[in-house]
């Protein structure tokens, strides 16, 4: 969910856009080596039935978060949950968002860069009772953020083209750190979406290859060096759209059934623990035959099931962009799309556009004293967000 910064007519459109890949942007690559690690066997992913049902609650593993927990009010444990885009370009605005609301997280878009520099973000977290993550999508080559204040890096594609991955684990150590002296703690990269279409596609030269083994290869290094600096790689998007067929920002897009998938989009997600403590993985808008039903993977329990299960992933879950997408928004108001994430799986729903929030949290409310949204589904999303900030104990 990541846009085009170089493209966006104004600061204010570019706040609003999506965190995960913005309209027009597709991915190929052509890597420039022969890379020994071969693809990981289909076969040895087992092929099972779609599920409706969200995966079985488990508390994720590590420090008790119960300490920090026990005093939280149902909705300030529901606004932990939440990843809301602020205006780059007004930071009082961000202050204010955070004081009032007590959100967990803030997606940070756009060109302006008035929030990544001074003190602004350092406000931002003393208005906070709990740690802010502050994310960003700095993939390099087209998608970048702090390129106006520490320079820019190349695409996914023209690193697996001109570097090794020992260079990009490398340059992503010092992009990392220069994000985290910029206050960022949280980078919507790598993407590991396979393609080899046209650069400037939906996914283009954002992806390191079209071959899963150089792709998982480039990204693995690319997250090992953010996650060296500090700062939390987020890889994207599960279960695969770099061959989907179009741009979820317009429409709900379909890639090839699931069968397909497992032989090819999915592989880079084996062995997801190599990619760095703390990484996390970002859900698309997409319709996969055989998993989801109809429903976009980001909405769908079978998805989240085949993350936690099959893949043994049991860090952050976040979704797409789910404001500034028709792929949602054509089907469902925010406060609605919001709830069946959590319902469905996910720990971080996020929305690039901001606003709305005091009605999201409404409805979550509402739907936590029904039993719509059972507190032990908020409760398992809670811990692996505090777990993630290093707010528990």
């Amino acid at each position: 969910m990541s846009t085009m910064k170089r493209l966006l007519p104004t600061i204010v459109v570019a706040a609003l856009l999506s965190a995960c890949g913005g309209s027009g942007e597709q991915a190929g690559d052509e890597p420039a080596r022969e890379v020994p690690t071969p693809p990981v066997s289909a076969s040895s992913v087992p092929s099972t039935p779609p599920s409706t049902t969200p995966p079985t609650t488990t508390r994720p593993e590590g420090p008790n978060c119960e300490p920090v927990v026990a005093d939280m009010s149902t909705r300030q444990r529901l606004a932990q949950l939440l990843v809301v885009g602020v205006d780059p370009a007004d930071p009082a605005a961000a202050v204010a968002l955070v004081d009032q609301e007590q959100i967990g997280g803030i997606f940070i878009g756009g060109n302006a860069t008035q929030l990544l520099t001074g003190d602004a973000l350092a406000r931002v977290q003393q208005a906070a009772r709990l740690p802010v993550s502050v994310a960003v999508d700095d993939e390099g080559g087209r998608v970048q953020r702090i390129d106006e204040l520490s320079g820019s890096i190349p695409s996914a594609r023209e690193m697996a083209r001109t570097m090794t991955p020992e260079q990009v684990r490398a340059l992503a150590l010092e992009r990392g750190r220069a994000l985290q002296t910029h206050g960022v703690t949280v980078n919507y990269a790598p993407d590991v979406d396979l393609t080899d279409g046209p650069s400037d596609g939906v996914i283009g030269d954002r992806s390191f290859s079209a071959d899963p083994a150089v792709a998982r290869k480039y990204a693995v290094a690319f997250a090992q060096g953010m996650s060296e600096a500090g700062v939390q790689p987020v890889v994207k998007h599960f279960p695969g759209h770099g061959r989907a067929d179009g741009d979820s920002h317009a429409s709900l897009v379909r890639t090839p059934p699931l069968a397909d998938l497992r032989g090819n989009d999915l592989l880079p997600y084996e062995r997801i623990g190599e990619y760095g403590e703390g990484t996390g993985v970002m859900v698309g808008h997409l319709d996969v035959p055989g998993l989801t039903g109809g429903e976009p993977a980001s909405l769908s329990p079978a998805t989240y099931e085949l993350l936690r299960g099959e893949f043994g992933f049991q860090g952050p879950a976040l979704t797409d962009d789910l404001g500034a997408m028709k792929a949602i928004s054509d089907r469902y108001p925010l406060p609605e799309a919001v709830l069946r994430a959590l319902q469905a799986g996910a720990d971080q729903p996020l929305w690039s556009s901001g606003g709305q929030v005091d009605v999201v949290l409404d409805r979550l409310e509402q739907a936590t004293s029904s039993g719509e949204l059972p507190q032990t589904r908020v409760r398992e999303a809670l811990d692996r967000v505090l777990l993630a900030k290093g707010a528990c104990g």
